[in-house]
């Protein structure tokens, strides 16, 4: 979604088709036409799709509508897909075959997980060898083994890192370990500080909850390594045009504009629309989708209309203008175009309300 006034880009003419019985053979004209809407779409512009996965692609077991067939078509386009996850507690090879389960294609070699980017800020800090208590789920003692450290799990083998990441598993005792070694002056790196996860039952317990433990216990604070920080998407973007897409405005989008990439919100996950009406700065997404679909078509342009208190913004058949009581939506528009037409004119007024009208308006998003 640009927030730039600017006039709309023309659409495409509508395809025409017979009246007959038969379909109507494929002209030049019309082979242009899909030409040109392959080219305008949002995917178009970028090398390699930066794809959260908890709440973008799937939730928990259960695949994410439409995800599978736009990720399939973003590949056919010829960009690149990378799976990123702050999700520590599976290495890569059992992150792929998740995906595999939830109907899309995968490898281990187009997976990056938090537990690699924290294996790798340990690496930085304190050479290979270093022995590393390991807090989480498998694949963080296995990230740690693949960068050249040794894995430990108590505190009395005076580890000189800690590497926190999450595993449902994950309990007292651990916490304890992490906590004697932190205070003993070990390196301690999480390898995320997402507070809650996207389950099919809601917001479940994140690794951040977890660290919130340590830290309340130790007075410290660790070195994070996946998003909203750098580590995670620089590897994943290895310095290519990159588009991050995911549900999160705290990590995804936030880790984008800290890496200097565009990011794409989808209403998929554990963020909703009120967040992103009221979403900071930094935390303010450049695109706008219900879900991955979004990737296949073109970018939304918002236009602001007119000046001083009559203005309005628009979306498509959307407009939304300031009210005396907050920023109201006309009649008319899908509620992804109000969304998109309200953010725009709230994160430029930043002072003015949203009045309840308009949040039952895009409200409907947030059923998915």
């Amino acid at each position: 979604m640009s927030r730039r006034a600017r006039a709309p880009r023309a659409p495409p003419p509508a395809s025409s088709t017979s009246g007959g019985p038969r379909p109507r053979p494929t002209t030049t004209r019309a082979r242009a036409r899909t030409a040109t809407a392959v080219a305008d779409a949002l995917v178009a512009s970028v090398e390699v799709l930066l794809l959260d996965l908890d709440g973008t692609v799937y939730a928990g077991d259960r695949p994410v509508r439409g995800a599978a067939e736009a990720v399939a078509a973003c590949r056919e386009r010829g960009v690149a897909v990378r799976f990123v996850t702050n999700n520590a507690s599976l290495p890569p090879e059992d992150v792929a075959a998740h995906l595999g389960r939830t109907g899309v294609r995968a490898s281990a070699e187009e997976v990056r997980t938090s537990s690699q980017a924290g294996a790798s800020l340990v690496v930085d800090r304190c050479g290979a060898g270093a022995r590393v208590l390991v807090v989480g789920g498998p694949g963080v003692a296995l990230a740690c083994r693949a960068a050249g450290l040794v894995p430990v799990t108590s505190a009395d083998d005076e580890p000189v890192a800690v590497l926190q990441g999450f595993g449902p598993d994950v309990g007292w005792a651990a916490l304890t370990e992490a906590a004697y070694a932190v205070r003993a002056g070990a390196l301690w790196v999480a390898t995320n500080v997402d507070t809650v996860l996207a389950r099919e039952r809601g917001p479940a317990l994140g690794n951040g909850s977890l660290v919130a433990a340590v830290r309340t216990a130790t007075g410290a604070e660790p070195l994070v390594a996946g998003k909203p920080e750098r580590p995670l998407l620089d590897a994943a973007a290895d310095g290519r045009r990159a588009l991050v897409v995911g549900d999160r405005l705290d990590t995804d989008v936030a880790g984008a504009r800290a890496a200097g990439l565009s990011s794409l919100w989808v209403a998929t996950g554990v963020d909703a629309t009120a967040a992103v009406l009221d979403a900071p700065p930094h935390q303010r997404p450049d695109h706008l989708g219900a879900d991955l679909g979004a990737l296949l078509a073109p970018a939304a342009t918002v236009v602001r209309e007119g000046e001083g208190p009559q203005r309005s913004w628009r979306c498509g058949d959307a407009q939304v203008r300031r009210g005396p009581d907050g920023l109201v939506a006309e009649d008319g528009g899908q509620p992804l175009d109000v969304l998109r037409a309200a953010c725009a004119a709230r994160w430029e007024l930043e002072d003015v309300a949203v009045t309840d009208d308009l949040r039952r308006r895009v409200s409907p998003l947030d059923a998915r």
